[in-house]
């Protein structure tokens, strides 16, 4: 069993339950799935950049990204409908605790002047996104085969009801929040 979710089970719920009065297990938050997204706005004109993110995003998640197409089309961003702007991939069980863990302990401390993630980014349902400049903060990433510095959308989904339980939650498997 991974270590995030053996600390779950023993640290996490005890202190949840108590702090919350959840009578029930099923009651407790609890990791759903993480999204990762890559935009890809210039992928549209250069199918090159497109795979570099896919192969980026393959390495730093360890499953297949899928490619995300334009909804609409936009003629201010000169953006067709279906045309691909994008990839992700949504982890869940094993890969998403391997993912959060590698985040938390390797990831966010090689952020240049990190000093914590925002408090403020849960959406009002018990989500929370992390919003990261660059995929280079990932060991998997080698510099000198990046064909792009991009940006990254991680989003946390989880079953807390709010905001507080969420960030309860988040806080216990160690996310360093900003004080």
């Amino acid at each position: 069993m991974n270590r995030l979710k053996e600390k779950y089970f023993k640290e996490i719920v005890p202190s949840l339950k108590e702090k919350h009065n959840y009578t029930s297990l099923m009651a407790v938050p609890r990791l759903e799935k993480i999204v990762i997204n890559i935009g890809v706005g210039d992928g549209a004109k250069d199918s090159k950049l497109l795979e570099g993110a896919l192969k980026d995003l393959e390495l730093i998640s360890g499953a297949k990204p899928v490619i995300t197409k334009a909804k609409k089309s936009i003629a201010g961003f000169s953006i067709r409908k279906g045309v691909p702007i994008g990839c992700k991939v949504t982890l869940r069980g094993e890969n998403m605790y391997i993912f959060l863990e590698k985040l938390i302990k390797i990831g966010l401390p090689r952020v240049k002047d990190f000093r914590g993630v925002s408090s403020k980014a849960f959406d009002g349902r018990g989500n929370y996104t992390i919003g990261i400049k660059e995929q280079l903060i990932f060991p998997e990433i080698e510099y000198d085969k990046v064909i792009k510095v991009r940006g990254m959308d991680i989003v946390v989904v989880t079953t807390a009801k709010t905001d507080e339980e969420a960030y309860d939650l988040l806080n216990g498997f160690g996310i360093p929040f900003r004080k």
